[in-house]
């Protein structure tokens, strides 16, 4: 099983690489659209600013490879924030593929929230997915980020800091984790594993 992991400039991309690899995954770094479009599966990571993450994508043309992809997508962090319609950080037009608005956290209490999110948090109200097999009850996940996207018909997953917001989307071939999967232990891994069984 081939597996493409996007390069775009964003970080925190070794980390998943090391993740894949954990899991004795044969994944490959690259923003060639080709070997995309050949892959069985395609994960899409980040760490970063939005609009020029979304000005690098479309230099490439990437934006057009990843809204036609058939395979299993899974974007991470900023890319699932990138996968949504639009993002508040910069005022950033992004992909589309899920008709969501990613919005900036603003604390009530900042005593008690800070901003960024950076933490352990729980997955609420998971649906009945293949991504969300065999997970334990009550299941945590490791955060890093400032933006988080809207509640919608396409949440499969919930997290509440100062209020609710998508923890996993999915729609059609495209899932999305605002978490991250590789810094998340046993859970992330088996999102991961769950994702690469598809």
């Amino acid at each position: 099983m081939k597996i493409a992991v996007i390069k775009y400039n964003s970080g925190n991309v070794q980390s998943v690489l090391y993740a894949l690899e954990r899991l004795g995954a044969d994944a490959e770094l690259t923003d060639d659209p080709e070997l995309i479009r050949a892959a069985d599966k395609v994960i899409f990571p980040g760490q970063g600013e939005a609009s020029s993450a979304m000005r690098y994508l479309k230099e490439r043309k990437l934006d057009q490879v990843i809204s036609d992809i058939k395979q299993p997508f899974l974007g991470v962090c900023l890319g699932l924030q990138l996968l949504c319609e639009h993002t508040e950080e910069n005022d950033t037009e992004c992909l589309g593929i899920f008709p969501v608005k990613v919005k900036r956290f603003v604390p009530e209490n900042s005593q008690e929230f800070k901003v960024p999110h950076v933490g352990w948090n729980e997955l609420e109200n998971l649906a009945d997915n293949p991504i969300l097999k065999d997970l334990p009850a009550n299941p945590f996940v490791y955060y890093v980020h400032s933006f988080y996207a809207e509640l919608s018909e396409f949440t499969i997953a919930q997290t509440h800091y100062i209020h609710d917001f998508s923890g996993i989307l999915h729609r059609d071939n495209y899932y999305a984790i605002q978490a991250h999967p590789e810094k998340s232990g046993l859970v992330g891994e088996k999102i991961l594993e769950n994702f690469l069984s598809l």
